[in-house]
């Protein structure tokens, strides 16, 4: 199976095969979807996939990209979908992608109240440990990001790890924490992406098959992240492409910005990133590319120390 199919869509491939093809097909699958990396956190094992791009030198301080995946998916599904190694070789910066819990193939992301989230929180914080045993990472250069469930957990990581991370993305955001559990007030940049098509995560906020329990408006969401950030109050509002609009706050605390893109008629789906089935997710932008401008987001912030 070639590498750029190994997402959702190829899982869901498996399920339509002869069965005398599944063993055949299910070990290429797995192959190409195993992690590289692991180590004990908390007691359980746990997972990820390192890119170190080739241009890496040990003699220059490296940033660190860390990239989560969405529920029900796992590390390779979020490298072939967010395609952040592409940006790594030109870049000079190494990503990784952890793995939720959940034992073999599909994972998730614990974010919400419980001894759960305690432990995905600290595998993070030994994951950076971990790397920066081996590698030059720059502390002040270490950025989260994620798809869905895996967004949830950048914003859990910019309250429990603000004093580590720089600046965090999300992309159609599935956000199952009220806003009062994040009792860190540290002004985190934030930059986000969500299509008002979002069938899984709505945009204008409410439950959906995957929750009872209703998910935040994301403008006012996004509002509520600038008053953290003691940005301006008024946002800075552009159309950027025929489907996209930019808001934008500024004059943040520690220049701290605060920064999202409504993508009209988008899905559940990462733009300009790699291809999911239409049928479930939605459908995928190509006029932006959220990887680019994430990293781009990025650049601008380093970690300040106070």
């Amino acid at each position: 199976m070639r590498d750029r199919r190994v997402v959702l869509g190829a899982a869901l491939a498996l399920i339509g095969l002869p069965v005398v093809l599944v063993p055949i097909e299910a070990a290429s699958f797995y192959t190409a979807n195993r992690d590289n990396g692991s180590f004990v956190s908390s007691g359980e094992k746990r997972e990820y996939l390192l890119y170190v791009p080739r241009s890496y030198d040990r003699r220059r301080p490296t940033p660190l990209v860390i990239s989560m995946h969405g529920a029900g998916l796992w590390g390779a599904a979020q490298k072939e979908i967010s395609q952040w190694n592409d940006l790594a070789d030109k870049q000079r910066f190494i990503v990784v992608y952890p793995s939720g819990v959940g034992g073999k193939g599909v994972r998730i992301w614990r974010a919400q109240p419980g001894a759960g989230l305690t432990k995905d929180v600290r595998f993070i914080s030994e994951l950076i440990d971990t790397l920066k045993a081996s590698y030059n990472i720059d502390s002040t250069r270490i950025y989260a990001n994620g798809l869905s469930n895996g967004g949830g957990m950048s914003f859990v990581l910019s309250c429990t790890l603000s004093d580590r991370i720089a600046a965090v993305g999300m992309v159609g955001a599935a956000q199952t924490l009220p806003w009062s559990w994040c009792t860190d007030h540290r002004a985190v940049p934030m930059i986000a992406f969500h299509g008002t098509a979002d069938r899984h995560v709505p945009y204008a906020g409410r439950s959906s098959w995957i929750s009872s329990r209703p998910f935040p408006n994301v403008p006012r969401w996004t509002a509520d992240w600038a008053r953290r950030n003691r940005c301006s109050a008024n946002p800075v509002e552009s159309a950027v492409a025929a489907d996209v609009t930019r808001r934008e706050y500024t004059n943040c605390a520690d220049g701290a910005d605060v920064v999202l893109y409504t993508i009209q008629g988008g899905g559940h789906t990462w733009p300009g990133g790699g291809p999911l089935p239409e049928w479930f997710v939605g459908t995928t932008t190509h006029t932006i590319d959220a990887t680019s401008l994430m990293w781009a987001f990025f650049r601008d912030h380093q970690l300040l120390r106070h």
